[in-house]
């Protein structure tokens, strides 16, 4: 059940209020008696999750948890390839020449 953001038009008592989405709008308000609150635009509060079970990690088992880990090594590698040439960045021609000019220049 949300929680509902009132004020009164009369006194300009400000309140809150628990009640179902289903419930109509009250009108009464608490502090002075009058009929002139209304509901209020907010923004609410966020969705609370309470337990467990919420969170990807609860439910990943170690054989995921491995196949997860193998899936993610090889996009590792082919961020880490040279761009030229898709080599192993340590055998990469294109890089050693252009450290050669640096250093030369």
């Amino acid at each position: 059940m949300p929680t509902y953001e009132y004020e009164c038009a009369a006194c300009k008592h400000r309140f809150e209020l628990f009640q179902s989405i289903k419930a109509e709008p009250i009108r009464k308000c608490p502090s002075c008696g009058k009929s002139r609150a209304k509901r209020l635009l907010s923004i609410g509060a966020g969705l609370i999750f309470k337990g467990s079970g919420f969170y990807c990690t609860d439910h990943r088992n170690a054989s995921y948890k491995d196949a997860a880990k193998k899936d993610a090594a090889p996009v590792a590698a082919k961020s880490e390839a040279c761009a030229e040439c898709k080599a192993d960045p340590k055998q990469c021609k294109v890089k050693a020449e252009a450290k050669a000019k640096e250093s030369a220049a």
